[in-house]
């Protein structure tokens, strides 16, 4: 019995990145890094429990650029969430299907969220610091 020359299942070297594509997986990896986050948020609690010495320790770190990063980011990932979860609402109220609107809500998503942080930021900085 001969063997039949099948076509491979294509993969991202065959997909062209789309707009969409991209909404996708920053969607799952950002619900992630909020999962992640919270972590951060429960070692904060524990270190307010912990004391006043403990709590310093944590501010501290929070202060360090490896702490403003993680805060950057976790602020940034809670945004995008939720304008892409927003969209998705749209979505799932019959809104946005046509190729056109997809795209522009995935980017409105992507930008709208950007500025969010940058604004939540800028009030951050503004009144004296993130820790």
């Amino acid at each position: 019995m001969t063997q039949m020359e099948r076509p491979l299942s294509p993969h991202l070297q065959v997909y062209r990145w789309q707009v969409q594509m991209v909404t996708s997986i920053l969607h799952r990896a950002t619900g992630v890094a909020l999962s992640v986050g919270t972590l951060l948020v429960i070692c904060g609690l524990f270190a307010l429990a912990a004391g006043e010495a403990g709590f310093a320790n944590f501010r501290a770190f929070l202060a360090h650029p490896v702490g403003q990063v993680l805060l950057l980011g976790w602020s940034w990932s809670l945004f995008y969430h939720l304008c892409n979860g927003i969209r998705h609402l749209l979505q799932d109220a019959g809104m946005g299907f046509r190729i056109e609107q997809f795209v522009r809500s995935s980017w409105l998503a992507a930008i709208g969220s950007i500025v969010l942080t940058a604004l939540v930021w800028a009030c951050v900085l503004v009144r004296g610091g993130a820790a």
